[in-house]
């Protein structure tokens, strides 16, 4: 795609068409991310759409595109999930046949919504470069029209519609923060703001363990990382694109990344403090102004939630460790001598400190337990982070070993 570039009438044409078809997504003030964040913190909640992402814009504006007979090739593409569905309600809306390829670690969830909206879904590859190259070869057999997920200018226009959006309902906002993962929203995005608001900062963001196109932006020049590790499966793409570097480096002002475990405290805070559901790389935006917030104190910030398409066992797991690190769940290997009585006394001790048990696992025949102790694993809720250190005190001081578990 060298030498392609995006412009305000591309978008401003998609939204002609898709807003015949799609209705505008909320874009919502969080008063407590405001104060705890020293900004104003805007949502804009794109996992509010029809297949909850923002990947429906482009996808359904470039089958509106294809000509007939073209149509009657049907589609193929590859993707981690949310691309897919959005290929496959585009090719339901006009009556096309969908074959989306995606890798064999695809989350369930995305695969059953893919295949309920009526697409053929074929596994392969360990990671999205892999099934983007099976699903090539598919498309030159068949005849079938590939449909790429983000280096694509019809793609680019349709997720550019996320900012003609934000203009409308935020014009004087300061700065967007969006993911990145191949680059196709903030290539649309940024044609917008920059075009109407060339003063806002536009920050891209990427999880630490798929950061190519980030390192790429910062230096300028393609920079292979050899990473795609992360479970925000979204935006896990292993290699920068030449041709998105090209039109992403004058739209992108700021990058940065956050790890996952600072992505997974952020799903949790988006669920307790806003009540949205969002998947990991729709919350990396959150976890990435949890680190940067001060240079944008008392700036009118949005977060572009970019979708909530996370598979329940991930999110069970991702509950779990963010309330770890808040300090609001502890786990303990706690030793104790194997008489009677000493079970019943320590789980007293714990309800005297106002913790709950939420698991507990008495075993003696661990290698670490000595003859005369036995072990009880311990999971343990707390009121917060003071409760729990006052906890695991209260603990050390009464029983004869005490390990904490991470």
């Amino acid at each position: 795609m060298s030498g392609l570039k995006l412009a305000l009438a591309d978008v401003e044409q998609a939204r002609g068409v898709l807003g015949k078809m799609l209705d505008t997504t909320p874009l919502l003030p969080n008063r407590w991310l405001s104060e705890r964040l020293g900004c104003q913190v805007f949502l804009k909640l794109e996992n509010m759409q029809p297949i909850g992402s923002f990947k429906i814009r482009g996808a359904t504006y470039k089958i509106s595109r294809l000509a007939p007979q073209q149509r009657r090739r049907g589609v193929i593409t590859a993707s981690a999930g949310n691309h897919a569905q959005g290929v496959a309600w585009g090719c339901a809306q006009f009556k096309t046949r969908a074959t989306i390829v995606m890798p064999v670690n695809a989350p369930l969830t995305k695969v059953q919504n893919t295949e309920a909206l009526g697409a053929k879904v074929i596994l392969q590859g360990d990671n999205y470069d892999e099934a983007h190259a099976v699903a090539r070869k598919f498309a030159a057999k068949s005849g079938a029209i590939f449909v790429h997920p983000y280096e694509d200018l019809d793609v680019m226009a349709g997720q550019g519609t996320v900012g003609l959006e934000i203009i409308e309902q935020l014009p004087d906002v300061d700065v967007v923060i969006g993911s990145l993962g191949g680059g196709g929203l903030m290539a649309g995005v940024g044609t917008v703001i920059k075009e109407f608001k060339p003063r806002t900062t536009v920050v891209g963001v990427q999880a630490s363990g798929s950061r190519s196109l980030v390192e790429s932006l910062a230096h300028k020049k393609i920079v292979a990382t050899g990473m795609a590790d992360t479970f925000a499966d979204g935006i896990k793409v292993m290699r920068a694109s030449p041709g998105m570097l090209a039109i992403l480096m004058p739209l992108v002002d700021l990058t940065a990344h956050a790890d996952d475990e600072s992505i997974a405290a952020a799903v949790l805070t988006l669920m307790e403090k806003a009540k949205v559901v969002a998947e990991g790389a729709a919350a990396l935006p959150l976890a990435v102004l949890e680190q940067i917030k001060g240079r944008f104190k008392g700036k009118k910030v949005v977060l572009i939630i970019s979708g909530g398409n996370i598979d329940v066992n991930v999110l069970s797991r991702i509950i779990d460790r963010g309330l770890i690190r808040a300090g609001r769940r502890v786990r303990v290997n706690v030793y104790i001598s194997d008489r009677p009585g000493s079970l019943n006394r320590l789980t007293a001790l714990i309800a005297e400190q106002g913790a709950n048990i939420l698991q507990a696992i008495h075993d003696r025949d661990t290698p670490a337990t000595g003859i005369s102790e036995t072990t009880v694993e311990l999971t343990l809720e707390t009121r917060g982070p003071k409760y729990s250190e006052d906890l695991i005190k209260a603990l050390r001081g009464q029983v004869a070993r005490l390990e904490v578990l991470h």
